[in-house]
């Protein structure tokens, strides 16, 4: 039989984590490319884990024309490659400038890779940038931008200052490049309030099935006493 307290402690221990999600989310709404994070609910969630589970949302969120020709945005899943400390990070924004060494770079100075796995230099040069990401000057190719979707999202762990880390395999990216646009967080205001005012409901179930127990249990000593 399930220990009426475990259970209870679990129920709030979850709540506890999804509230840390959508504070989370909400603090970050007007982060480019923030990809939410959300609760997965049902029962085959619960088996997995007896923390509450937590996915990524990578919908895309909406653009913002912005006419530079280095904010480029994803339509489609996937993340650009960025190289920081000497490993790969995945990122969704598409904030890019150029170093002092004409290198392509995010806004953090991560250096943006490309299909060969090196940094991009620009040197300055304008650029177009296809739809499948491609950089061009005028009829040159400048090389690809390395773009990857990924097969397990579960283990995508976010870092400090933005974008994932990621161990596991890769699949092809099928997505699209948008030049000139940044894609703003995928976090949705108004579904946000509505698992707030969910899980606040759940709390006082929570409340009110811990005072039923109480109850039962001055009750039941209350008998012994008795006897």
């Amino acid at each position: 039989m399930t220990d009426p307290i475990q259970s209870v402690a679990r129920a709030l221990g979850d709540d506890i984590a999804t509230l840390n999600a959508i504070s989370h989310n909400v603090a970050n709404i007007n982060t480019p490319g923030f990809r939410a994070e959300k609760a997965l609910s049902g029962f085959g969630a619960l088996l997995q884990s007896e923390r509450p589970a937590m996915a990524r949302d990578l919908s895309d969120g909406p653009l913002k024309q912005t006419g530079s020709a280095l904010d480029l945005a994803l339509r489609g899943k996937g993340f650009f490659v960025v190289e920081r400390d000497g490993a790969p990070v995945l990122v969704r924004s598409g904030q890019f400038r150029l170093d002092v060494d004409g290198m392509l770079v995010n806004a953090r100075g991560d250096r943006v890779q490309s299909t060969a796995g090196a940094p991009i230099a620009l040197d300055g040069k304008s650029v177009r940038v296809d739809s499948t990401g491609e950089l061009w000057s005028g009829g040159e190719s400048l090389g690809s931008l390395r773009l990857v979707d990924v097969q397990e999202p579960e283990r995508l762990i976010a870092l400090d200052g933005g974008g994932f880390r990621y161990d596991g395999e890769f699949a092809e990216w099928h997505g699209k490049v948008e030049q000139s646009a940044v894609e703003s967080s995928n976090v949705d205001a108004a579904a946000e309030t509505i698992r707030l005012m969910e899980l606040v409901r759940h709390v006082e179930s929570v409340q009110r099935a811990i005072s039923i127990y109480d109850k039962a249990m001055e009750t039941g000593v209350g008998r012994i006493g008795e006897n």
